[in-house]
């Protein structure tokens, strides 16, 4: 062997061994999870193990092998699926409350004041709202009395901004009495809608502001709002409505969230699904065009298609959005969830229902409980009620074999998952499994 063919051999032996070494190394700091792995003749693509609980990650991996391309009983023409809820499951906080405010902030509303006045009021009963619903005089607000004074800050704004018939500019109208009374307003009747009469009225009624936009408009405001949310502090902000415009309502106070959060681990879980052959859905409580800019736009990571998107659904009149729900759409929330598996999905595989659920909360909940399901995966918000019961069932199994349901927490300071079932919540730096009792 002449030297420079020693050399050679010698130069190919340092490479092998460098490698052979950096395998070594990352299997043992968990980083090789990441790599396909072959199992009679299927490539099986693994689940990163990020910020995963690691049992509640065992549990999904242990799923996508015994269900996924390479188990010996996988059929191509039958392919299993999942769903996934999207606010709070998917994300961090809610897009649709996100974009909600961000509407407000912007007054990206396409209605003139009567219209305005007539939406605000759309198929909410009159009279007063729940109890613990009360302005800080501590009297009852009721729906008549907080639309006047919303018609009156509407008439105002939509009379000076330059984006509607005025000529004044947003940082100027922001400061405006008028303003932050309709602000603080505005969220104060979506709330006491959402808590008075619930699902059926208070998860469409937000989506009534869209009225007179296009989809395409609807989806340019939703992405912009998301930009924006991403970028934003997570945080709980204080609004108070000024004395100076008590008009019939009184002064009012509300609370809410800022900030929107991307999470990883969930992207990955979908695109790990799909690359082991199972298909992916989202069914959200959000409008449907407004989530899927989220779950399908290349940027955010999660590159869904669009038709395996469901949400809340308004009635079109040549293209442009109505402030009606669509007849023939159920409500995307609890028994809602269910029926769009049995409408838009099972029907085309021969019955079959989901394998996986992802949810956190009792919105969820029928669907995290339909018979086909083999694991629920629950983002840890430490709720009661029905999600809080199978939270519970998943801590009484946390660390067994072959759990039905699993937890996985984040600290909500940061918006980012955490590796336990446990949840930080915003405010707090104690770790906790269950809600207080």
């Amino acid at each position: 062997m002449n030297h420079r063919t020693k050399l050679k051999a010698l130069f190919g032996m340092i490479v092998i061994c460098l490698l052979l070494s950096a395998s070594i190394g990352a299997s043992a700091s968990g980083k090789a999870v990441s790599a396909p792995q072959k199992r009679e003749g299927h490539f099986i693509q693994v689940l990163d193990k990020g910020k995963w609980a690691p049992d509640t990650y065992q549990a999904v991996q242990n799923l996508i092998e015994k269900q996924g391309a390479g188990s010996p009983g996988y059929d191509p023409n039958r392919k299993p699926y999942v769903v996934f809820d999207w606010d709070h499951t998917s994300i961090m906080n809610d897009t649709e409350e996100a974009l909600f405010l961000y509407q407000i902030d912007h007054l990206a509303f396409n209605m003139k004041p009567e219209e305005f006045y007539d939406v605000i009021k759309k198929n909410v009963p009159n009279g007063p709202f729940s109890h613990e619903l009360k302005n800080l005089q501590g009297d009852a607000v009721t729906l008549e009395e907080i639309a006047e004074d919303l018609k009156r800050d509407y008439e105002f704004l939509y009379s000076n901004y330059e984006g509607m018939s005025g000529k004044e500019q947003l940082e100027t109208l922001h400061s405006t009495d008028q303003f932050i009374d309709f602000k603080a307003k505005m969220y104060f009747l979506y709330e006491a809608i959402g808590e008075t009469y619930g699902i059926e009225i208070g998860y469409p009624w937000v989506l009534y502001l869209f009225a007179n936009m296009s989809t395409e408009e609807v989806q340019q405001l939703a992405e912009a709002s998301n930009d924006y949310n991403l970028g934003a502090e997570i945080a709980s902000v204080a609004l108070k409505s000024p004395e100076s415009m008590s008009g019939k309502a009184g002064t009012v106070q509300v609370t809410y969230s800022t900030g929107l959060r991307l999470a990883s681990e969930i992207a990955n879980l979908m695109h790990t699904f799909m690359e082991n052959g199972i298909d992916v859905y989202v069914i959200s409580a959000s409008m449907e065009e407004v989530v899927e800019v989220f779950s399908s736009n290349p940027k955010y990571g999660y590159n869904l298609p669009k038709e395996n998107v469901f949400g809340m659904r308004l009635k079109k009149k040549d293209g442009i959005i109505q402030a009606e729900y669509d007849d023939n759409w159920p409500i995307t929330a609890r028994e809602g969830k269910v029926k769009v598996i049995e409408q838009a999905i099972s029907k085309t595989r021969g019955g079959n229902g989901p394998i996986f659920a992802a949810g956190d909360s009792s919105t969820d909940y029928e669907m995290l409980t339909v018979k086909s399901l083999k694991l629920g995966l629950i983002i840890n918000r430490l709720k009661t009620g029905d999600i809080g019961k199978l939270v519970k069932t998943a801590a009484e199994r946390m660390g067994k074999n072959n759990p039905k349901y699993v937890l996985q927490g984040r600290n909500e300071n940061t918006g980012l998952w955490i590796p336990t079932e446990y949840t930080i919540k915003l405010g707090s730096n104690e770790e906790k499994l269950l809600a207080n009792p």
